[in-house]
């Protein structure tokens, strides 16, 4: 079995293996950059966090959050602000959300038992939107306060003071809580109706938030809740590629912005054959596979455009495109897998550049027919949101709808995987990650970089 996975790892490693090989092309560096000044431009000049959406108005999105604190160091080391600026904004968002109350109050606090409200009010940090107590957006909150403590190592006030706020903030979240009678982790909690009864399952992008509560040393979990996530999956065969079903690409990027899982395995995939890595991959080449033989006879769709994840949508809405009845939704989990699919003719560049790190070879020239065929997308902080070519109306024209607001959820994947692309940072970064390194052991991985067997 190990000589299987080696040799499989081994085949798969050029397409996904980061630096800057033959797959490298310069037109990364141009949409990282202006990806990354959305985080930038974006942010709260008193707080510190960053909308959910923006032009349009929105409070700030955790997990939006989660994405800047990955993106201000990518920033400081790709030269477009200086090392001391990346650390002055992080401290001053993960001071926002320390100050935050803490006493799962509906109105005036910013979260309960350490775990923070969906949604939070740019100015002060408490609950917007009369939101959930989001686990999941909580741990990509988490994932990006620990890249903060792991980068900013510095000797002066301000990097020490970074270490200490983000330490206290993970070290805070009750995630023993959060699976107190229940085989995983509840999707949530409410000051009206407690914990979510729903736990956590089957394959999507809940895996960051499991390994970083096993991985806490404070309010851990016990390892069966891995055993409980993993025993919920669904292993299919879908357009000619085997893998762990999940319909939207965010699924198989958001946990991987962070965590590397080259070479790495846990019991489930060591009997598959293969790592989350080229599991992702498989995925990504799918929804590349779907787009070709498009069987809902979208518009647009070819192989280098495609993309089916959450994202914006021109609105709930039906009528008549090319001689069928089309019904068009608002903002959805979009996406096709061998158990359900979502599609309503609308794609979203984050779901190539969340992917690009697992197959450059195809998400490279997907970004750039996007740029190239549809130039009212890309704008001042990179792409634009989603696009449909197939909802087509006097209003738009027929080029068809493009959305008008960059998501930060959708930007992060793009700005984070350039960069693990290129050379690995973020990867590398939280290897040395010790909450990290204890949840994925806790889990049961082995092997690569993790130096067990």
């Amino acid at each position: 079995m190990k000589t299987r996975l080696l040799i499989l790892l081994l085949a798969a490693l050029p397409a996904y293996a980061g630096g800057r090989g033959p797959a490298w092309d310069p037109f990364l560096d141009t949409l990282q950059t202006r990806t990354l000044r959305f985080f930038l431009h974006t942010a709260d000049p008193v707080t510190g966090l960053v909308p959910d959406r923006w032009p349009s108005s929105s409070p700030s999105s955790i997990a939006a959050d989660g994405f800047a604190l990955t993106c201000f160091p990518i920033a400081a080391e790709r030269g477009l602000i200086s090392r001391r600026e990346a650390a002055r904004r992080t401290l001053r968002m993960l001071s926002a959300l320390s100050a935050a109350p803490q006493d799962g109050s509906p109105v005036g606090s910013g979260g309960y038992r350490g775990l923070f409200y969906h949604f939070l009010a740019m100015a002060d940090a408490t609950r917007a939107m009369n939101c959930e107590l989001s686990t999941i957006d909580t741990a990509l909150l988490m994932a990006g306060v620990l890249v903060a403590q792991t980068y900013f190592d510095g000797k002066d006030a301000v990097e020490r003071r970074i270490r200490q706020v983000a330490d206290s903030l993970y070290r805070g979240v009750d995630w023993t809580w959060t699976a107190e009678g229940k085989k995983g982790i509840s999707f949530g909690w409410t000051p009206d109706e407690g914990l979510n009864r729903e736990c956590w399952h089957g394959y999507n992008e809940a895996m960051i938030m499991y390994i970083l509560a096993l991985g806490s040393p404070t309010h851990t979990v016990q390892p069966s809740v891995w055993e409980y996530w993993t025993s919920t999956y669904v292993w299919a065969g879908y357009y000619g590629r085997e893998f762990v079903s999940f319909g939207p690409l965010f699924g198989h990027q958001y946990s991987h912005c962070w965590i590397d899982f080259r070479g790495i395995a846990d019991p489930y995939m060591r009997a598959k054959g293969i790592d989350y890595a080229e599991n992702s991959r498989r995925a990504t080449y799918s929804q590349q596979a779907y787009a070709v033989e498009n069987p809902r006879g979208f518009r647009g769709y070819a192989n280098d455009i495609w993309g089916v994840t959450a994202c914006d949508g021109p609105g709930d809405t039906t009528f008549l495109v090319d001689g069928k009845n089309r019904r068009f939704i608002g903002y959805g989990g979009r996406g096709v897998s061998f158990d359900w699919a979502l599609d309503d003719g609308t794609l979203a560049p984050t779901g190539a550049g969340g992917s690009v790190a697992f197959a450059p070879e195809i998400c490279i020239p997907a970004l750039r027919a996007f740029r190239d065929r549809y130039p009212r997308l890309w704008s001042e902080f990179g792409f634009l949101d989603a696009f449909n070519p197939t909802y087509v109306t006097p209003a738009t024209g027929p080029a068809g709808w493009v959305d008008r607001d960059y998501l930060g959820i959708d930007q992060g994947p793009i700005a984070v995987m350039i960069e693990n692309l290129r050379n690995g940072f973020v990867w590398k970064l939280m290897r040395r990650n010790p909450n990290v390194v204890r949840g994925l052991r806790r889990a049961s991985f082995t092997g690569g970089w993790l130096g067990t067997e």
